[in-house]
């Protein structure tokens, strides 16, 4: 525990499941962002202007799934190496009439 009364295994649990509900956000709006992109470039819409819209939105959701993917990597990485100094947190379990 810290001088704030917070201890190091609360908030690396806490920054973890926070990055889990983010990186899972992201990966949604990536699919999502990927799947309008393919549906304006292979629409029947004779405007080149609507089906280029839909290539750069293929095109920015392949990169950001990359970056999202090395980031999360790096992440998962950092994560696994505090876990091993740290320690993942222990629960002690008394029965609850010790004597009966």
């Amino acid at each position: 525990m810290n001088s704030y009364g917070i201890r190091v295994a609360d908030l690396v649990s806490f920054i973890s499941n926070l990055t889990t509900k983010i990186v899972t956000t992201a990966w949604g709006l990536f699919l999502l962002t990927w799947s309008i992109g393919w549906l304006l470039k292979g629409s029947p819409i004779p405007f080149m202007r609507v089906k280029r819209a839909g290539q750069d939105l293929v095109e920015d959701a392949v990169w950001a799934a990359f970056w999202l993917a090395l980031g999360s990597s790096i992440f998962a990485l950092i994560s696994y190496i505090v876990n091993m100094i740290v320690g993942t947190p222990s629960i002690n379990i008394t029965p609850a009439n010790p004597g009966g």
